[in-house]
Order: structure tokens, then C-alpha cells, then sequence
């Protein structure tokens, strides 16, 4: 059965997996939802490049509701927008209608006592009322966070310590960084992500996921932050990093049982692969890492990569392996209790549909 999909937000994921949708044999597009007064009216097709498909954006809920789809995937922004997200989703959930979602990255743990009662509890009373479950993923925290070491973790017989990383050379990206990681700012300017509990709670959750999954449970959850500072210009894809700022960072976030760090969660995000040298870097360019000291000891990199010949870039890959998870969740959402579902409730997600 084909399931009936209706894709909110159209930015960088979402017209990428709104494409993706248009071509798929076991999912139906019925509705799209935009923020954008701009794009309301506009034919799917063409939010994405694709043939017109009779199906026009729309910003009222209500109507998108009113289709009754089996599920809601939503692409909305990030937790900076928490009040608009929560408006959004917990209207569809009210109606019993299930929603996954790359956005609100603290939901992809919510159990984590750092999240905000007011940013939890809305989609908590929203599932019950609705009987509607909510999944949230995302590789910032998401997959290559957790579902990646929790599944090399099953085949150890003792885990002294996991790392999930992530190494990206930001030149030709065009996502958000400058006020979130302080890149292309001076080395005295403070980013948001700096602050320790905005950290945690904001790429963080992953870590006492892994260890809920491990049984344990962690004594502390520490940060660390560096910066690098580029001696020469270094044009990007948004404008120019100048001399005499920053030009890469790197942080982790740390699980702590019985006094040692056994789960770490660590970023290097650098304009220009010979930027801060000294820091890790995969085999090969723009990798997600886990790196496992066990029985045995497990490494493993992941590459995202386009080749289509469009030229676009591992990180925009990255993005729409972050938006096509959610959508391959539907079918095993569907199939759950009402609630909060996270990568540990899920069943194995093989893409059905995917080989045709």
C-alpha cells in the first residue's frame, strides 16, 4: 500500500525529499506545507524541479489536516523556531495524524532531562490526545549519531569506549554556522553553541540515548570547544572567512560513567580540508566516524555523495540521507503505539521501494 504523505517545509531537505517523494512507489503526495508567504499557492513540482503535480502549497494546517494523510513529514527549522515547530506538529498529532521530523533535535531524545518542560510536554498531551506518534532524526544529532554506533556496539562483547564524529569541510556549504559555531567571527566572539547547556540540549541527545541502550546510566555529560584561526582569506560558498578569524571548530560531548568518558560526541567542521590540521580528519574527505574500543575494537566511516553529475555537495547529501529517514519511517511509525518514538523503538528500516 502506498502510504499518503503530506511534506512540510520546502527549504534545502524538504524540496529534496519532496523530489524524491514524486518518484517513490509506496508513498503518495496528497498536501505540502510552507512557512513562506512566497511559496503558498505554488505547484510541488515546482518547489523542486519536477513536473507540476496538481498538488499547490499551502500554509493552513486546517487543510492539510483535512486530507487525512497517514502521515505528516516535517522539515520545518530548527529549535532556534521551537515555538512554530511545537504550533505545527502538535496540531497534526491533535488530529491522530503521526508525524516524523528532521527538526526540534532535542525530541530525538526527549527523555533527556535538559529539554525544556515546555518544549516536551505540548507533544506529549498532542500524541495522547491524538492517539499520534512523533519521531524526530536528523544527523545533527540522528542517525549517524546513534543508529550507526548502537548497531556496531551489538556486535561487541564489552565496549570501553564509543565516538561518533563528524568531519566536514563546510567550504561549499550554505547552512547556518556563523552565530551557532562562530565561524568567520573573531576568536573572542562567544557562539550559541558554545554555551555548554545549549550544547547538550541541542546536538547532545544522542549520548544518553546510546547509553539508555547500553543500560547504564551516565554520572555526567561534559562539553569541550576549540577554535581554529585561519592566517589567510578563505572564500566559501556564503562569502568570504577572513584572516584573523575563526575557521574551524571542533567540540565533543561527553558521556561520563564511573569517572571515565565511555560515550563522546564529537564535531570538526573546518572551511578548507588543510584548516586546523592537527584536529581528525576521515581517509577521506567529509566522513561521519564511529570508532569503538571493544571486543572487538570496531572503526567505520560513512560517506554521503551525489553522483548524478549535479555537483552538489557531500554535506547537501548528508541532508537528504537526514530528510529520507524520516520518510522511510513512516510505514514503522504508523505501527506504533501513540508517543514518542525514537531510534530505539524502531524497527530495521531497509527503504521498501528503494531497488526499482
Amino acid at each position: 500500500m502506498r502510504k499518503r504523505i503530506v511534506l512540510w517545509g520546502t527549504g534545502v531537505v524538504g524540496s529534496m525529499v519532496l523530489a524524491e517523494i514524486l518518484r517513490h512507489p509506496r508513498f503518495e503526495l496528497v498536501g505540502v506545507g510552507v512557512s513562506n508567504p512566497d511559496k503558498v499557492g505554488r505547484d510541488a513540482g515546482d518547489l523542486c524541479g519536477a513536473p507540476k503535480t496538481g498538488v499547490l502549497a499551502t500554509d493552513s494546517v486546517d487543510e492539510l489536516i483535512a486530507l487525512r494523510p497517514d502521515a505528516v513529514v516535517h522539515y520545518g527549522p530548527t529549535a532556534q523556531f521551537a515555538d512554530e515547530n511545537i504550533r505545527v506538529i502538535s496540531a497534526f498529532l491533535r488530529a491522530g495524524i503521526d508525524v516524523c521530523s528532521t527538526a526540534m533535535t532535542p525530541w530525538v531524545w526527549p527523555a533527556m532531562d535538559k529539554t525544556p518542560d515546555v518544549w516536551r510536554d505540548p507533544i506529549t498531551a498532542a500524541c495522547a490526545e491524538g492517539g499520534a506518534s512523533c519521531f524526530t532524526t536528523g544527523i545533527d544529532p540522528g542517525f549517524a549519531n546513534d543508529l550507526f554506533p548502537m548497531t556496531l556496539m551489538g556486535l561487541c562483547g564489552e565496549v570501553t569506549s564509543v565516538r561518533a564524529s563528524e568531519l566536514l569541510d563546510y567550504t561549499e556549504y550554505e547552512g547556518d554556522y556563523e552565530f551557532e559555531m562562530g565561524i568567520g567571527h573573531p576568536p573572542e566572539f562567544q557562539a550559541l553553541l558554545e554555551y555548554p547547556d545549549v550544547l547538550i540540549m541541542a546536538w547532545g541527545p544522542t549520548v544518553p540515548m546510546i547509553a539508555a541502550a547500553a543500560g547504564i546510566e551516565l554520572d555526567d555529560i561534559t562539553t569541550t570547544w576549540e577554535k581554529w584561526v585561519t592566517p589567510e582569506d578563505r572564500p566559501t560558498a556564503k562569502g568570504m572567512v577572513k584572516a584573523g578569524t575563526v575557521a574551524a571548530i571542533r567540540f565533543t560531548i561527553n558521556g561520563v560513567y564511573q569517572g571515565r568518558e565511555v560515550i563522546t560526541l564529537e564535531h570538526v567542521n573546518r572551511i578548507g580540508a588543510d584548516a586546523a590540521p592537527d584536529w581528525p580528519a576521515g581517509h577521506r574527505d567529509d566522513v561521519y566516524r564511529v570508532d569503538i574500543v571493544g571486543s572487538p575494537s570496531i572503526s567505520q566511516e560513512t560517506q554521503f555523495r551525489f553522483t548524478d553529475g549535479s555537483g552538489r555537495t557531500p554535506a547537501v547529501a548528508g541532508c537528504l540521507a537526514t530528510g529520507m529517514r524520516a520518510l522511510n519511517a513512516v510505514p514503522a511509525v504508523n505501527q506504533l503505539p501513540p508517543g514518542w518514538v525514537s531510534a530505539l523503538d524502531l524497527p530495521l528500516i531497509p527503504g521498501v521501494g528503494t531497488i526499482r
